[in-house]
């Protein structure tokens, strides 16, 4: 009975599990080694990212009304995480913010903000999602070629080009480079093979990669230590309890907490609602996330995060396309993929530490083009400059700076566009040839705001040689901003002076009586013969 009630609530699904165990197991695949390096880049123990991870499927997931969306930490974040330790002094009062920011995103989620994400143009989204595929692939290149040390491109004693190449081909593992490659041949071709295609590619790159990594040993091939994931190793139950570290309740009255807690609530918030957007548009589906729900799934987690040592959390996009291109359908592969971290965590951390960097590496490459792969850009190209020019920039500035400011310049580039065409579009301006003289013929948009006084303006004060009549037609228009009435009524007058006829018909717009409410008021302005 309780296990109905409980697959009720989660709306688990039989069905689709044989589409989201196998889609479980790839993402976890990629969730590892990203949850790994994001707590290590974050300056706070590797167990932290794991257990971020655990919860952002299990707790999360089960909260979330998005079927592929999976959450865990963001490397979005990983720089204000490392500043905000620093600057607390103390995990522990870090790890306070991190449980004020979920109480936060809580009660975003309660006053239905969620709905913000609504607002970013497609574009943007778009360029957002091809900007992150570019950035994983060349944030994996050097694990794809087993360069592990960020010195290996340093050339202290000059030489030239030649004394560069040397350096970085003399610090270039071949073996994790053959790895890479075969793997990256596996995910290409493996799914043209229907029979066997039922297996997931991602989990034949690690078992290929665990192999070659054993043959590979005591040759000139061999692989480093540091070129295989490594995850804690514990023994016992009192060595397990003492990864879990707790928050520090009495700095709550702390300033600089609670400016880190908003911090990460705005950040995480807005990063999540992006990559939701973003996750609806690559779900073949087509179904939309309830993003106040979101809101409220992402608090909880932060906050159980917080409770128990972890980092925040939120929808990550990488994760979330690995489990849309893998065929996941349902959260149950969200869900899955927490709990075969945990496993991992506990059961064979052992196990987990040969699978080489190499092979994951790959994963991600080929998740990576999958994302910014140049069919995109042509099919973007195709809609048009006005969709182009937003997208491209986005990816651009996203690559050389970071998440939230790129998409912060896509936005304002795709809203010039946007009020570009909205000045555009606000009339229909024709010629109507006479015998006697031109008439010209000026029918006003739908909604006309103050954003159309000046092409409006520009079109009537620069009419054509020979027009001697015109029509100033607003039947259609349910708005017609004031601004826009009074540039209407001085062209009157100089139309006037000058000898034109003018036909001024219905005009709309918005009229604030003395009550204080709105009303729509029509208003015959004038009309002359």
């Amino acid at each position: 009975m309780l296990g109905t009630r409980v697959s009720a609530f989660l709306k688990l699904s039989k069905r689709d599990l044989k589409y989201d165990l196998p889609a479980s197991i790839v993402v976890f695949l990629v969730a590892l080694p990203l949850c790994l390096g994001i707590a290590m880049a974050s300056g706070a123990p590797l167990f932290a990212g794991v257990l971020t991870g655990v919860i952002g499927g299990i707790v999360v997931a089960s909260i979330s009304g998005s079927a592929l969306s999976v959450s865990g930490p963001a490397a979005g974040l990983t720089v204000i995480v490392l500043g905000a330790i620093q600057q607390l002094g103390a995990y522990e009062t870090f790890l306070l913010a991190v449980v004020l920011a979920g109480v936060i995103q809580l009660v975003l989620g309660v006053l239905k903000a969620g709905m913000i994400g609504n607002y970013f143009p497609s574009s943007v989204i778009l360029g957002m999602l091809a900007a992150i595929g570019i950035t994983i692939i060349l944030k994996q290149i050097p694990l794809a070629f087993g360069m592990t040390e960020t010195h290996a491109f340093e050339v202290e004693d000059g030489g030239g080009i030649a004394a560069f190449t040397n350096t970085i081909f003399s610090s270039i593992n071949w073996g994790a480079t053959i790895i890479c490659l075969l793997s990256l041949a596996v995910l290409i071709f493996w799914p043209s093979f229907k029979k066997l295609s039922k297996i997931p590619a991602p989990l034949i790159v690690v078992i290929l990669g665990v192999a070659l990594g054993f043959a590979f040993q005591g040759t000139s091939f061999a692989l480093n230590p540091d070129h295989f994931v490594s995850i804690p190793v514990v023994s016992s139950f009192a060595e397990f309890k003492g990864l879990f570290i707790f928050p520090d309740f009495t700095q709550i009255v702390s300033k600089d907490v609670w400016v880190v807690a908003f911090t990460i609530a705005i950040i995480a918030s807005l990063e999540t609602l992006l990559s939701i957007e973003a996750v609806d548009k690559i779900d073949p589906f087509k179904r939309n996330s309830p993003t106040n729900r979101e809101l409220i799934a992402q608090g909880i987690g932060n906050m159980s995060s917080g409770l128990l040592g972890g980092l925040p959390l939120t929808s990550v996009i990488v994760r979330s396309s690995a489990n849309a291109n893998s065929g996941g359908r349902t959260r149950q592969s969200a869900i899955l993929h927490g709990i075969w971290l945990l496993v991992a965590l506990l059961a064979i951390p052992t196990v987990i530490n040969l699978i080489p960097l190499a092979g994951l590496a790959a994963i991600l490459l080929h998740t990576g083009f999958k994302l910014a792969k140049p069919a995109l850009f042509k099919q973007i190209y195709k809609k048009g400059l006005d969709q182009f020019i937003p997208f491209f920039i986005t990816v651009a500035a996203v690559v050389f700076t970071d998440l939230l400011t790129g998409v912060g310049i896509g936005i304002v580039v795709a809203t010039f566009y946007i009020l570009k065409a909205n000045m555009t579009n606000a009339y229909q301006f024709n010629i109507v040839q006479k015998e006697e003289a031109d008439m010209a013929v000026l029918t006003l948009a739908e909604e006309v705001t103050f954003l159309n006084k000046a092409p409006i303006q520009q079109k009537l004060y620069n009419l054509p040689k020979g027009v001697k009549s015109v029509v100033i037609d607003g039947h259609k228009s349910k708005f017609i901003d004031k601004d826009v009435i009074d540039v209407i009524k001085d062209f009157e007058q100089n139309a006037l002076s000058k000898g034109l006829s003018i036909e001024l018909n219905d005009v709309t717009y918005k009229q604030k009586p003395l009550n204080g409410n709105f009303r729509l008021k029509k208003q015959k302005l004038q009309k002359v013969v």
